[in-house]
């Protein structure tokens, strides 16, 4: 009982840690904004806006991010299984990612022969977006985030390599990095917003759907890191799927 307190507690403090800080954002910028208006020129205007805007897509992906957690904790978080196409569910988030991290280059590297996943194509969708933002996120500077597909014939997995190039993740953090609420402490991490879930939820939802998250990070010769998280999910094969039931 201590321990569920004591979780329902970090979890509460966490919570409003994260959220203090853009809505002390929007309301400073907002104030300065209506109290200032006919001072400011135009630049100023705009570069507040922004601002004001980026910490609403903030608050907006915390309490998605909130109420995903609350679902698979309550085990309320039902998954509807179907034949999703990777490549589309990719573009899209890309295509919103990208607005957010103007320096960074997406290359997408999807296989035209790619099968359909056995997923929900909503989580689905989730996942690929707290994947390919975390990238973007840690990523260096003018740096580009690769994303990949990989499958065999043979397999029953399609593969999804999410990559980018930065400080990178000691060995032994790779199984931290999907607890929840953790962040590695680093130069960079202590300079990026971050409220410590996506990756937890991004496992739970993976290992959800019949499938394995890993990440691999290895050091180059000029000193930064190429860090790769990939996710193996089950390849939609109807004839396979009804064979197998037949046979329960």
């Amino acid at each position: 009982m201590k321990d569920t307190e004591k979780s329902y507690e970090d979890f509460i403090s966490t919570v409003s840690h994260e959220l203090r800080t853009p809505l002390t954002s929007i309301r400073g910028f907002s104030q300065t904004m209506l109290s200032s208006w006919d001072k400011l020129d135009d630049e100023s205007k705009k570069k507040f806006l922004k601002i004001i805007e980026d910490q609403s897509n903030r608050l907006i992906n915390l309490v998605e991010n909130m109420l995903s957690v609350t679902r698979l904790s309550s085990g309320k978080d039902n998954l509807i299984f179907k034949e999703v196409e990777i490549k589309p569910i990719i573009e899209m988030s890309v295509s919103v990612i990208k607005n957010q991290y103007c320096d960074k280059k997406f290359e997408l590297d999807i296989n035209s022969q790619t099968p359909t996943i056995l997923a929900d194509k909503d989580k689905f969708q989730q996942i690929m977006t707290n994947l390919i933002e975390n990238a973007a996120k840690y990523g260096e500077e003018n740096s580009s985030i690769k994303i990949k597909t990989n499958f065999c014939k043979d397999c029953e997995f399609v593969a999804i390599d999410v990559t980018n190039t930065g400080i990178g993740i000691k060995k032994e953090d790779y199984e931290k990095i999907f607890t929840k609420f953790s962040r590695i402490d680093n130069p960079l991490t202590r300079k990026v917003q971050g409220s410590g879930l996506g990756l937890y939820i991004t496992k739970n939802l993976v290992e959800k759907m019949n499938g394995k998250i890993s990440v691999k990070s290895e050091i180059q010769q000029k000193g930064n890191y190429i860090t790769t998280f990939e996710v193996l999910l089950p390849a939609s094969d109807v004839e396979k799927q009804a064979r197998s039931k037949c046979n329960l």
